[in-house]
């Protein structure tokens, strides 16, 4: 009966409860939509690169060697010679390697050469590896496989011949034009930084930089250009390279001697370690944007409890009756609280609704335009501890009405 009088005493002003669920509604919303979305991209983050033990490269901060291996952002201080990258694999504790070198670009995708190591032993999120979705690895000098998001935007297909530029910005001074590529592998969507570059053989960065001079186009001559022998283009430098280690207990012995190698200056990071940290730099503008969900909310619930406050003044009449028939002032304080607390679950209810909505309709958008790949289902830990909170302030900003009310009984039993 407590229940059901509360919900017609709400139905009766259903004008202003309709607002305030609305309002509710969104602010909840934002809330839970920040929070979950915020766990989810640095989910996906953390797991950007997994199954390597450790990525090398040129003396260099932790970060700025992440951003440019794994991310493909900024370039390299300086690059690593061949003969100090053989040492390297040469090690007793080292299971496989995988060379990266960086400089190209192709209509503003970046251009990795490497082996075909990275193909077998790369991994992504929870340990999944590469795949393809058609086509195969490069075999050939003058073979390209694309990321998913490179095929897509570009309308690629296998087959299709592609133009590759020297540096990062296309200009007819810079283009390898000369030496085309030709797609033969299109891998498949993994929503990290590979579905953005495009992948190429060591030889095939060396054979396109003949005739180059510190990052200059030579003159052409008249006589016809040699046959290029794949064997012959051995790289001098590579950009970096990422380990992977017979145990995971050899992981800081091989990190320090590294770190203490004499013959060229470089750096070993822990990938896991790496992204915590840069994730760390974000931490700000994270934190922002959950202060700004808060205060939304807060605002929400501060419009609840001023509209039943309001609704007090008008319920005089209301309190009259039910205190003429034995109902005691705290009787009221309860029922203004229950109806908040009403209205608050009702609104709770229809933000989670329409958050999972979104989600499913949004997530095929998301992870193709932005490499998100977020889940509909938004309960947590952490969205349970954020609705707790919200109906723990709604028990708090419900008080001033509901003491409201209670005096009002306490007057009305007077007259």
């Amino acid at each position: 009966m407590f229940l059901s009088l509360c919900w017609k005493s709400l139905y009766s002003r259903k004008g202003s409860v309709l607002l305030t669920v609305l309002a509710l509604t969104v602010s909840i919303f934002v809330l839970l939509g920040v929070e979950h979305i915020r766990q989810q991209s640095k989910e996906s983050f953390r797991q950007t690169v997994s199954g390597v033990d450790l990525i090398v490269g040129a003396r260099t901060s932790s970060t700025n060697l992440l951003l440019y291996s794994v991310f493909r952002m900024g370039n390299a201080t300086n690059n690593i010679g061949w003969s100090t990258y053989q040492k390297i694999t040469e090690l007793p504790d080292i299971a496989w390697t995988i060379p990266i070198s960086l400089g190209d670009s192709h209509k503003g995708y970046r251009v990795m050469g490497t082996t075909t190591d990275y193909f077998t032993h790369f991994r992504y999120g929870q340990q999944q590896s590469l795949s393809f979705s058609a086509g195969d690895a490069f075999s050939d000098l003058f073979d390209v496989v694309l990321g998913a998001d490179v095929a897509r935007k570009l309308s690629y297909q296998l087959g299709d011949s592609l133009i590759l530029s020297h540096g990062l910005v296309s200009t007819q001074f810079s283009s390898h034009d000369d030496k085309p590529f030709t797609v033969v592998g299109i891998l498949a969507p993994t929503g990290t930084p590979v579905d953005q570059a495009l992948h190429v053989s060591l030889a095939g960065i060396e054979a396109i930089h003949i005739n180059w001079q510190q990052g200059v186009k030579l003159p052409v001559t008249a006589s016809p250009a040699p046959l290029i022998d794949p064997n012959q283009l051995v790289p001098q430098s590579i950009t970096a390279m990422m380990v992977g280690l017979n145990s995971k207990i050899s992981t800081f012995r091989v990190q320090r001697a590294i770190n203490q190698y004499r013959g060229e200056a470089l750096t070993a990071i822990l990938p896991g370690v790496a992204l915590s940290e840069l994730w760390q730099m974000m931490a700000v503008m994270e934190n922002t944007l959950r202060l700004i969900s808060v205060l939304i909310l807060v605002a929400s619930l501060l419009g609840l409890s001023a509209m039943m406050l309001a609704s007090i003044r008008e319920r005089q009449r209301e309190i009259q009756v039910m205190r003429l028939i034995g109902a005691s002032p705290w009787f009221l304080f309860r029922l203004i609280q229950v109806e908040a607390l009403i209205i608050v679950l009702l609104s709770m209810a229809l933000a989670g609704g329409v958050l999972s909505a979104s989600l499913l309709v949004l997530n095929g958008y998301l992870s193709t335009e932005y490499s998100l790949h977020i889940s509909a289902n938004f309960i947590s830990q952490s969205s349970l501890t954020m609705m707790a909170a919200v109906i723990a302030a709604t028990v708090l900003v419900s008080t001033i009405p509901a003491v409201s009310a209670y005096h009002r009984g306490i007057k009305s039993a007077g007259q």
